[in-house]
């Protein structure tokens, strides 16, 4: 399963993560590189309000960005692009808490989780990072790394 994710939506559901800070798109990325990582799934994120010259996608690493231009919302967004999915729609997931959104994304057949649903999954697959075996090729994170994602959402 694919996700289409509502960044804004998304972030004030992490622990550690807030809408005030100003690199909270940059710390979303990061840790959603990490669900990529662990789940092999993919992630397309969409962020509305980009300013002026940062509208647009981008590739970071495997998790795909959508800095959506002033004027449009990552809801639309997120909706255009179940529309250009088409049937392939229901191989996706969209999370937003957004009732409207979900139920947009019911009707085009792709699942729809909250973003508290999914803010939870995203946890598990921290902690699951956090234990992968050494064997594991490279993916294993070390003591500091561990610690400064524990100290960061707060466990």
């Amino acid at each position: 399963m694919s996700y289409l994710i509502d960044g804004h939506n998304l972030i004030p559901k992490i622990a550690g993560l807030s809408l005030s800070n100003p690199d909270d798109e940059q710390r979303l990325l990061e840790l959603l590189q990490v669900f990529y990582r662990v789940r092999r799934q993919k992630v397309e994120v969409f962020f509305d309000q980009a300013p002026p010259g940062r509208a647009g996608r981008r590739q970071v690493g495997m998790v795909i960005a959508h800095f959506v231009r002033q004027g449009r919302t990552a809801d639309e967004s997120i909706v255009a692009r179940l529309d250009q999915l088409d049937k392939a729609a229901r191989n996706w997931t969209v999370v937003s808490s957004d009732r409207q959104v979900q139920a947009e994304a019911r009707v085009r057949q792709a699942r729809a989780v909250p973003s508290e649903q999914f803010a939870s999954e995203l946890q598990s697959a921290l902690r699951q990072a956090a234990s992968t075996s050494p064997a594991d090729s490279g993916n294993r994170m070390d003591e500091a790394e561990l610690g400064e994602w524990l100290k960061l959402f707060g466990e």
